[in-house]
């Protein structure tokens, strides 16, 4: 039943997907919000709910332009169900927007496949990169993807590994004339000393842990396929799927360093994941077995919402 929704891309399941963010917005606010309810407030959270459909409208876009699914809607539904397992993904304004900028960098960096204007392509991601680091610095970690693309496609052309470079210059530069000219300051909005913490108490609660080990054990166990398969894609998109694989590392790693840890931090692995999952559900042959993968996957966010 729930694979004959999903299988196809259709517009319902646009709705449905929205529906379920919707939901998970709403009970980050209702449990995390202390703010007054004010029209200020309410016309901004509204403005963050459409980051969050533009975010998933853009993992759409990545994975269907560049072959990473099948032609389906199971990479949306599984990041709406994550955005509602941890709930705190949606409370932080820094990360909601530093993760759509990532998600803006992921698609430059794909595009590169058609060796078209890889110049502009890699400033861009690194640009955009540079610009999600402003809002949550650990995210310039994303960096290291675009030099990791270049090795991918044996680019051995000196002026592509400087044009990143340029991209997050550009950023810095500006950013620290608006900081002269707004504060009077060179790094006033810059966060040149990030903090680390590996104090993973905040996850010692009973939602936290169903909801960290569903993720991680479906994502791993699904990688393993998913590495395995790659060999079997055509030769023009393997690079793709090794970019969402060393996506999905680097995100962990920033989850490993967040300074607070939250929850909010895990919305970096969700797109990767997403796509890594999606993959998995596509090769089970048992009908059975991937109705009842998924409606695992579909439950248990609404099951954490009662812990």
């Amino acid at each position: 039943m729930i694979t004959s929704i999903f299988s196809k891309s259709k517009s319902i399941n646009f709705i449905i997907v929205f529906l379920i963010a919707l939901l998970a917005f709403i009970v980050a606010r209702v449990n995390l919000t202390g703010e007054p309810i004010t029209m200020v407030f309410i016309l901004w959270q509204i403005a963050l709910l459409f980051v969050c459909y533009m975010s998933i409208l853009l993992l759409n876009f990545i994975a269907s332009k560049n072959s990473l699914t099948l032609n389906n809607s199971y990479e949306i539904l599984l990041f709406s169900l994550f955005l509602l397992l941890i709930a705190p993904t949606t409370s932080s304004t820094d990360i909601i927007l530093s993760n759509f900028f990532i998600l803006l960098a992921l698609r430059r960096i794909m595009s590169i496949r058609s060796q078209k204007n890889v110049k502009k392509k890699l400033f861009d991601a690194a640009f955009w990169i540079a610009i999600a680091s402003l809002f949550y610095f650990w995210t310039i970690l994303f960096f290291a993807l675009i030099l990791i693309t270049l090795v991918l496609y044996s680019d051995n052309k000196l002026r592509h590994w400087i044009v990143p470079f340029l991209g997050v210059i550009t950023v810095f530069v500006i950013a620290i004339s608006i900081s002269i000219v707004l504060y009077d300051g060179f790094f006033e909005i810059l966060d040149i000393l990030p903090g680390i913490s590996y104090d993973f108490s905040n996850y010692n609660s009973i939602k936290y842990m169903v909801a960290i080990t569903l993720l991680m054990s479906f994502g791993i166990w699904s990688s393993i396929f998913y590495l395995r398969n790659i060999k079997k894609k055509k030769k023009d998109f393997r690079a793709s799927f090794k970019i969402v694989i060393v996506a999905a590392i680097i995100a962990f790693l920033i989850v490993l360093h967040a300074p607070q840890k939250n929850g909010s931090e895990f919305l970096f692995m969700f797109a990767p994941a997403a796509i890594i999952i999606t993959n998995y559900i596509e090769i089970i042959q048992e009908k059975w077995f991937k109705e009842v993968f998924i409606f695992l996957l579909l439950i248990v966010p609404f099951i954490t919402l009662l812990l």
